[in-house]
C-alpha cells in the first residue's frame, strides 16, 4: 500500500469506517430480504458520509508558532506556553480544530475564523513535578465533520522539549587535591609538546625541529667539539575533569525514588565541578554529555532513563568518552554489591581519584573506604554535601 493511498484512507474517521460498513451491509442484506427499513437504514448512512465529504474540500494555510518560556525548568516550577495561530492564505479562513500534544495529555483548542493574516493567540501552563523530557508539539490542525466521520490532519509546528532537571543541593568547592590551574595539572608522564618544560635530552631522528633549544645545542657542541642538537623535553598535563557515571540497571534501585534521589547528587555533582571550572562528563546508559557546559550536562541528566548498560558499561562509556578523568564519581542503588562497583572503578587507572555513592531510601549516612575506593551511603540528597566534605577533601 502507497503512502498516498494510507493518506487518503487516513482521512476516515473510527465512525465514518463503521457507517460505511453499516450502510454497505444494510443495503446488502436488504437486497436479499427485500426489508424496506433496511433500505431507509442504509441509504441513511451512506448520505451521511456524502453531506460530511465536502468539508474535506479546501486548504487549511496557517503558520503555527509555539513559544515555551523558560525551556529548562527545576521539578516543581512551572512553564508558560503559548501558540499563536496565523493565516497565511489569502481569504478568511474557516474555523479549525488545532490539537497540540503537551506530554501525555493533548491540548484542543478551536480556532475562530480568520481573515486573512489575521492571528488567533491561546495559552497554557505546564506543571512539572519530576526530571524528565517533556515533549510539546507537533502541533496539527484538523479540518473536517462536525460529527468526525472525516478528518484531515496536517503539522505546522515541529516538536519542542521541556528539559525538567532535579533538584540541586548546594555542594562546598571540590579540592581532592587537584590544582585547578589554566595551564593543566603536570603528571610524571613525559610528552614531547606540553606546557610544563622538564629537560633537555638529545636529539633523535623524527623529533619536532621546533623543539631544539638552540642555545644549548651551541654550547654542547662547543664543549663536544661534536656537533650535538639538544631538544626539549616535557612533562604532560592535564586539566581537571570530573566525570559522573549512574546506574542504569533497574535491578541496582530499590525504587524510582532511589533513583531521582541519584540524579539530584548527579546534577549537583555536576554543577559544583562546572562552577569549580572542571571539564565535566555525565554518563547514564544512552545519555551522555562531555565538555565545560554546563546545560549541556544537566540537559543530559534529564533525559537519562533506565536501561541495560549497568554501572559497568557505563564505566566503560564513560572511559571512552573521558580519558583524561581525574575526579570519578559512581553512583549506584544501595543494594549494589561493592564488588560490582570495584570493577567499574577499576575500568579507569589508578590515579584517578574515585568515589561511589550508593543511594538507598532513608538509610543512614556513612562513608568508607574499600579498595582505595571512598563508599557513600546516601538516605537522602540533603546529605550529600556534608558526605562530600569528608571524602573530597
Amino acid at each position: 500500500m502507497t503512502d498516498r493511498v494510507r493518506r487518503v484512507l487516513g482521512v476516515v474517521r473510527p465512525l465514518g469506517w463503521l457507517l460505511l460498513g453499516l450502510g454497505v451491509l444494510a443495503l446488502v442484506v436488504a437486497s436479499r430480504t427485500h426489508w424496506r427499513e433496511l433500505v431507509v437504514v442504509g441509504a441513511t448512512c451512506l448520505l451521511l458520509l456524502a453531506l460530511c465529504l465536502p468539508f474535506l474540500l479546501g486548504r487549511t494555510r496557517v503558520r503555527v508558532l509555539i513559544s515555551l518560556e523558560p525551556s529548562r525548568v527545576v521539578a516543581g516550577g512551572s512553564v508558560s506556553g503559548g501558540v499563536d495561530v496565523t493565516n497565511t492564505s489569502g481569504r478568511r479562513m474557516l474555523p479549525t480544530l488545532l490539537e497540540l500534544p503537551v506530554g501525555s495529555a493533548v491540548h484542543r483548542y478551536g480556532v475562530p475564523a480568520l481573515a486573512a493574516g489575521a492571528t488567533n493567540e491561546e495559552s497554557f501552563t505546564v506543571r512539572t513535578e519530576r526530571r524528565g523530557v517533556i515533549g510539546v508539539g507537533p502541533a496539527i490542525t484538523r479540518r473536517g465533520d462536525a460529527l468526525g466521520l472525516f478528518s484531515r490532519d496536517s503539522e505546522w509546528a515541529p516538536l519542542q522539549e521541556i528539559l525538567v532537571r532535579p533538584p540541586l543541593v548546594p555542594l562546598e568547592e571540590m579540592g581532592a587535591g587537584l590544582l585547578r590551574d589554566l595551564e593543566g595539572v603536570s603528571t610524571d608522564a613525559l610528552s614531547q609538546s606540553d606546557l610544563a618544560f622538564h629537560a633537555l635530552r638529545e636529539y633523535v631522528a623524527g623529533d619536532d625541529l621546533r623543539h631544539v633549544h638552540w642555545r644549548s645545542s651551541a654550547k654542547a657542541t662547543g664543549a663536544s667539539g661534536e656537533s650535538q642538537l639538544l631538544v626539549r623535553q616535557y612533562l604532560d598535563t592535564r586539566r581537571s575533569h570530573a566525570t559522573v557515571v549512574v546506574d542504569d540497571d533497574p535491578a541496582s534501585w530499590a525504587s524510582e525514588d532511589s533513583f531521582e534521589t541519584a540524579m539530584s547528587a548527579a546534577a549537583s555533582i555536576l554543577v559544583r565541578a562546572v562552577t569549580d571550572e572542571f571539564e565535566t562528563s555525565f554518563v547514564c546508559g544512552d545519555s551522555a554529555s562531555s565538555g565545560t557546559d554546563g546545560n549541556r550536562a544537566l540537559d543530559a541528566v534529564c533525559r537519562a532513563a533506565l536501561g541495560g548498560a549497568g554501572l559497568i558499561g557505563s564505566a566503560r562509556q564513560a572511559l571512552q568518552l573521558a580519558p583524561d578523568t581525574s575526579l570519578l564519581f559512581l553512583l549506584s542503588g544501595g543494594d549494589t554489591g561493592l564488588e560490582t562497583v570495584l570493577r567499574a572503578s577499576a575500568v579507569f587507572p589508578p590515579e584517578v581519584r574515585r568515589l561511589a555513592v550508593l543511594v538507598s531510601d532513608g538509610a543512614e549516612p556513612g562513608v568508607s573506604e574499600v579498595g582505595g575506593l571512598s563508599v557513600l551511603r546516601l538516605g537522602d540528597k540533603d546529605q550529600l554535601a556534608a558526605l562530600l566534605r569528608w571524602s573530597v577533601r
